[in-house]
């Protein structure tokens, strides 16, 4: 079976966005059907989404992936979501269909499948502390929950955001707020999630190091100099196990691939290629 689209138009959209591994993984995804894919990494500003995505859809681009800052301003622009895009609030693929962006999310799907399939991780039971509540943060909390993670508590230093995701969660009984100045108080995870920018140039990460534990899996949804502080931390915490979000990147990726051209790619090798560029590197999707 062949690509779906050979000869469409694919972009990531963002800002900043030239370092985008994205159009490296989806050309290699499509070499392995030897097709050389037209996928492009394309700057947006926020004031000009809108515009933007009118005039992609109008030179007939065909799939976009979305990184920051556009996860959730997106979904305003859409005139169609996925369940999972619905569930996330958030969305990192979109497909022209009939002159409309129709939205999904597939960031949620390739963190659960890095963790499990290639770490070989058990998620059930894990009583799980995330950190952030922007468009990364919505797009993996339901697929964790449908995991079978345990208690999730969601952490934000701005906590209305923290109380929007787990309103809009609606597990009362698995999913919790707790505000940023509570860290002190809880006691440590069997799995930590950075969604935040913290420590990434804007402003420092600093987190109680008996959050972590042993048998604590303690992950980084950025990679390379992007999830330097935070994986540092995770170390001195003495975490079990330390991880980046390269993994999820390729996986995410390996999703809006299929869900367009309807064959999913072998990521192994992809992924293997990465590591080593991207070890030592920060880049965003």
């Amino acid at each position: 079976m062949g690509l779906r689209h050979p000869k469409a138009r694919f972009a990531v959209i963002g800002q900043p966005v030239d370092h985008s591994l994205s159009p490296l993984i989806h050309k290699l995804f499509a070499r392995q059907w030897t097709v050389d894919l037209d996928y492009r990494a394309i700057a947006l500003a926020p004031e000009n989404l809108a515009a933007g995505l009118a005039a992609l859809a109008a030179e007939g681009v065909y799939g976009l992936n979305v990184t920051l800052p556009h996860k959730q301003s997106a979904i305003a622009l859409c005139g169609a979501l996925s369940e999972r895009a619905r569930r996330a609030q958030a969305v990192n693929t979109l497909t022209a269909v009939d002159g409309t962006w129709q939205g999904d999310n597939t960031d949620g799907i390739g963190l659960v499948n890095d963790l499990t399939q290639r770490q070989g991780i058990d998620l059930r039971g894990r009583r799980t502390l995330l950190l952030g509540a922007g468009g990364a943060a919505c797009g993996v909390a339901p697929a964790l929950l449908d995991a079978g993670i345990g208690e999730l508590v969601v952490c934000n230093r701005s906590p209305e955001k923290a109380d929007e995701l787990v309103d809009a969660l609606a597990d009362p009984a698995r999913v919790h707020t707790r505000y940023w100045k509570d860290l002190d108080e809880l006691a440590h995870f069997d799995l930590i999630i950075n969604a935040t920018s913290a420590g990434r140039g804007t402003q420092p990460l600093k987190l109680p190091f008996h959050l972590g534990a042993r048998q604590t899996v303690a992950v980084d949804l950025g990679y390379g100099r992007a999830a330097i502080d935070f994986l540092a931390w995770a170390k001195a915490a003495e975490c079990g196990r330390t991880l980046d979000g390269l993994g999820m990147l390729v996986e995410q990726a390996a999703e809006s691939f299929y869900h367009w051209q309807g064959v999913r790619p072998e990521t192994d090798e992809v992924y293997g290629q990465l590591r080593k560029a991207a070890d030592g590197e920060g880049a965003s999707e």
